[in-house]
């Protein structure tokens, strides 16, 4: 029986209901950071995820190692389709690796793509906020503790306490509990400390964020809280998200 071809109709990538299209560069052993951002996208956008290689522990020397596949991991983010904004979905190897060295691999296969990193994005949510003075929570063992605290106090920031939980295997921080992350964030509060910092994309916090700010009377950004409204608003699209960063929109997430 013949068979008669038919070329459907397709719409082009520009028109008005075209959705906004986000990339997103995970770790291979991250747990969480997909969920989190997929709560704070609309719908008029889609997120499109990559993985780059990583091997625990999370060390300096372990992040530092994921810096030569990062231009790979972006060149497989949806090729030949525009992007509004690409995430890089790791705050310590961000912090270590350093923002421009990623900016850079980035836009060897994506040129003029807007790139959000954790920490960076968490500094501009202080900024936009008129925070000077910070708490930082982290999982990670001491010698990765150490460099986000210096990054944040290179960026203008005082940090006034900052707490580690000692944890050497992001799948294990995706696994903290609610009552033991409320717990860790009353010990990293500071009554000096205008808002607190929790980092790691694995931490399972962004959920928490509304009750972490009512318990301790200010705000409170994550890594992935604040990597999804710097990437939003790279995108040019007004967020909805928990915390008083995404205020007035504050817990509609």
């Amino acid at each position: 029986m013949p068979i008669t071809p038919v070329s459907p109709s397709l719409p082009g990538t520009d028109t008005p209901s075209a959705p906004v299209r986000l990339g997103l560069i995970a770790l291979a052993t991250d747990l969480t950071l997909e969920h989190d951002l997929a709560q704070l996208l609309p719908d008029t956008t889609r997120l499109h995820v990559t993985r780059l290689a990583f091997v625990n522990p999370t060390t300096p020397e372990n992040l530092r190692a994921m810096a030569p596949g990062i231009a790979a991991a972006a060149d497989l983010l949806v090729p030949g389709i525009d992007l509004a904004a690409i995430g890089f979905g790791c705050t310590s190897g961000a912090v270590v690796i350093g923002d421009a060295a990623i900016d850079a691999a980035i836009a060897l296969v994506r040129p003029g793509v807007p790139v959000c990193t954790p920490a960076r994005a968490a500094v501009q949510g202080f900024r936009h906020l008129g925070i000077t003075r910070i708490a930082l929570l982290t999982p990670y063992v001491a010698q990765t503790t150490a460099p986000v605290a210096e990054y944040f106090a290179q960026a203008g920031l005082e940090v006034v306490n900052t707490h580690g939980l000692n944890m050497e295997d992001d799948r294990d921080i995706a696994r903290l509990t609610p009552a033991a992350l409320r717990a860790a964030a009353r010990h990293a509060d500071h009554p000096r400390a205008e808002a607190l910092f929790v980092a790691c994309t694995s931490t399972p916090v962004m959920a928490l964020i509304p009750v972490l700010e009512t318990a301790l009377g200010k705000p409170v950004l994550s890594s992935n809280q604040a990597l999804g409204w710097a990437m939003l608003a790279a995108a040019g699209i007004e967020g909805r998200g928990p915390g008083q960063l995404f205020a007035p929109f504050a817990g509609a997430a």
